[in-house]
């Protein structure tokens, strides 16, 4: 499939495809709370379309079909939130514990700079009163902010539902709408790029969910042996965060040891969960990451981390969950249109995710000697 076939500069058709960039990430930015409900809504659609297909070949009607996968949908994410809700409401109950062990390391700190500083109580607690002056005059913007994001969060769990309900009943007038868009020569491109989308979208978040669930138990039962608190929902939430490449976490890492220090006076307890979570999550993005996550999307770290901080910058949260498959998506396309197969070079990685992998074929030599010397 080619974009187009006058034999224009080089610089001409880098400039027009930097442009449409501009003005998809410009249309990204201003309808995100349109595009973000329907974007999680072709995810959730594509998951639940063999489920679909299942109950209709059972002689289900297609509404009762499309109802059925939508409840247990429904019922699996609300049975994921409840249990993170009592995590958190344990976690949440402990706050006044939490902010007595905060303010003594403060006093702490404190003491600390006025030794190695020379600088009083009196004056750091005067700095602090300034910048706490500044935050109060910016508070109207930061509750303005808090109130839209509960918006758009109320606004994505209704029309997710209505939007995944319509995907599936009128799939099939979508699929034609495409067919019909195109030339009847570039027939068997949009098949494959509609083909190797749903193989991409189902095996990403299939297996997205098979690892979250082995990283948050193995974090979880590693902090459990170290006596931490709140160890579940630590383990839980550094698999939720593990989603977002590379910055994921750190983050969680970063906050289990901020909360660590307030409910535990064993320092070594920092550094076995420093080494804990960064232990697994090696052992995740070398093992498990290449074997059931991202064996299809073959999308190279440079541009990972760069469209997950576009994403972020774009829409906010969700841009970082939705950032990974869309990059993927838009590779499928580079590689089928002619004109743009350098680009998907440009994404592309066959040694990151994919079996390649350095750690892999070491082990692959071993596992083929070992054999070689039993059959011996």
């Amino acid at each position: 499939m080619k974009l187009y076939d006058n034999e224009a500069p080089l610089y001409v058709k880098l400039g027009f495809q930097f442009l449409i960039v501009f003005f998809i990430c410009f249309f990204i930015n201003v309808a995100q709370n349109i595009l973000i409900p329907f974007a999680f809504a072709v995810l959730l659609t594509v998951l639940l379309l063999p489920l679909v297909t299942f109950f209709e070949s059972k002689h289900f009607s297609k509404v009762l079909s499309i109802f059925i996968a939508l409840f247990i949908s429904i019922g699996f994410i609300a049975g994921i939130i409840y249990f993170l809700s009592s995590q958190i409401v344990s976690f949440i109950q402990d706050v006044p514990s939490i902010k007595q062990h905060l303010n003594q390391h403060f006093i702490d700190i404190q003491s600390w700079i006025k030794t190695k500083f020379n600088i009083s109580f009196s004056e750091q607690n005067q700095y602090l009163q300034e910048q706490a002056d500044k935050l109060k005059d910016s508070g109207t913007g930061y509750i303005k902010t808090t109130f839209f994001s509960i918006t758009e969060a109320v606004l994505l769990l209704f029309l997710m539902p209505i939007y995944t309900f319509l995907l599936l009943y009128y799939r099939l007038h979508i699929r034609n709408f495409l067919f019909i868009v195109f030339k009847k020569e570039y027939n068997d491109d949009v098949q494959s790029v509609i083909n190797k989308s749903k193989i991409m979208i189902r095996s990403y978040v299939v297996g997205l969910l098979i690892e979250m669930a082995i990283v948050a138990f193995a974090n979880s039962f590693g902090l459990i042996l170290l006596g931490v608190k709140y160890a579940i929902f630590f383990g839980v939430l550094s698999a939720v965060l593990n989603i977002i490449p590379y910055i994921g976490m750190f983050t969680a890492t970063l906050f289990t040891v901020l909360v660590t220090l307030t409910t535990s006076d064993n320092t070594s307890d920092i550094v076995w969960i420093i080494v804990i979570f960064y232990g697994i999550h090696i052992i995740d993005t070398n093992f498990l990451m290449p074997r059931i996550v991202a064996s299809r999307l073959r999308i190279n770290a440079l541009i990972s981390i760069l469209g997950v901080v576009i994403g972020g910058a774009l829409t906010g949260v969700s841009g970082l969950f939705l950032s990974v498959p869309a990059i993927a998506f838009i590779k499928i396309i580079c590689d089928q249109i002619e004109s743009l197969k350098p680009w998907g070079i440009l994404m592309g990685d066959d040694t990151t995710y994919s079996e390649k992998n350095l750690i892999y074929k070491r082990l692959q030599h071993f596992r083929k000697q070992r054999q070689k010397k039993n059959q011996v």
